[in-house]
């Protein structure tokens, strides 16, 4: 996985530091959110977003999102990541940021891709998909076969 993620070691959580290991030890999907505060169709998804990834943690289902910001500031990013339930990139490591983005082959914002454990994408329009789902349980699509 953590090749997946252009070899990011560690994630961050309001309550600080957490490995990739321990992320993606009880979980089946690992959700690549990139967006950021200044973007409008963002802020508008973000919160569906979030209550969809609550519905999911709610009902015990095994799924992680990793927010990676293409805020411009400190300050934009502390904001729009306080809204948000599950972890990030570190502001700080940009580097990390820009791989990603480049990567998946970020184009637009909001993007939501969808991968499993060992890094391999499942879904890259997984924004449609949570527009789309309207079940407690993770999205056909998503699930182990």
């Amino acid at each position: 996985m953590e090749a997946a993620l252009c070899f990011v070691k560690e994630v961050q959580s309001k309550h600080g530091g957490v490995s990739i290991g321990d992320l993606t030890k009880d979980t089946d999907v690992i959700g690549l959110y990139f967006s950021a505060h200044w973007c409008s169709p963002c802020r508008g998804f973000t919160p569906n977003l979030v209550e969809f990834y609550n519905t999911m943690k709610a009902n015990n289902q095994p799924m992680e999102i990793i927010y990676v910001s293409l805020d411009r500031d400190r300050s934009s990013f502390d904001e729009y990541y306080g809204t948000m339930p599950w972890y990030t990139i570190s502001f700080d490591d940009n580097e990390a940021r820009e791989k990603l983005a480049e990567e998946y082959g970020v184009r637009g914002i909001p993007c939501l891709i969808i991968m499993d454990t060992e890094g391999n994408i499942i879904d890259r329009e997984g924004r449609g998909t949570v527009q789309t789902a309207s079940d407690s349980k993770l999205p056909e699509k998503w699930k182990k076969v």
